[in-house]
């Protein structure tokens, strides 16, 4: 017989669920309690008001995001690595895509919220250069300080909006899928292509396919 889930714990899993698939401001702490077949005042028992869930939950995107953005010690990069740190990035965006779509509502609405996210981005860029030079030093990419700054830059503003792009440009909601973000994951490494090693560009290119999801719009000519 599996544990019971506390109910704190199922009040994370249940706004999540619900911001997912309606967006934040859609969902107020009734709807979550009523989605769980609670009482309103047992969810104010574990959480004050709806800001508080948003923190809790970022926190543990946070972690996430914190726990594998990270260079390897004591061994030199590879490209299976760069689809690991792909593919980490992809489930971190897909399980917390709210946070994604609302950032800047959700930022507005939080001063303390809005302060760590700075404190958290700031982290993770300096993560990502690390890990891109280590790329560097392996021979994968060939780039020089600038460039690696540039493309931790780069990279970080398409990862970070493109959930926002896909809703804004194509209209997707509710029905974001994890292919629509696997595309996003597809520019990011696109951008690496002028910077890949001959030894490592068919690794690269091969992986790239990979990831590689058509969007039906005239970005790609296939739109009606």
């Amino acid at each position: 017989m599996a544990p019971r889930i506390k109910t704190r714990e199922r009040i994370i899993q249940g706004s999540l669920e619900l911001f997912n698939a309606q967006g934040e401001r859609s969902v107020t702490t009734n709807h979550i309690a009523a989605h769980l077949g609670i009482s309103p005042g047992n969810l104010y028992y574990y959480f004050r008001n709806k800001q508080a869930i948003i923190a809790e939950l970022f926190a543990l995107y946070e972690g996430q995001v914190e726990q594998f953005l990270r260079r390897p010690q004591g061994r030199a990069l590879t490209v299976d690595d760069k689809t690991f740190y792909l593919e980490a990035l992809l489930a971190a965006m897909w399980h917390y895509r709210f946070l994604h779509r609302d950032l800047e509502h959700l930022l507005e609405a939080d001063a303390e919220l809005a302060q760590r996210y700075r404190l958290f981005a700031q982290r993770c860029m300096v993560q990502a250069s690390g890990v891109y030079q280590g790329f560097v030093e392996a021979g994968i990419l060939l780039m020089d300080p600038p460039q690696v700054e540039a493309l931790t830059l780069n990279s970080w503003i398409i990862m970070t909006s493109w959930v926002r792009f896909l809703c804004t440009t194509f209209g997707s909601h509710g029905d974001l899928s994890q292919d629509m973000l696997r595309r996003g994951i597809y520019q990011v490494l696109t951008l690496e292509g002028g910077y890949a090693s001959a030894a490592a560009r068919p690794a690269i290119e091969a992986l790239q396919q990979k990831l590689f999801v058509p969007l039906d719009s005239p970005v790609d000519g296939s739109a009606r």
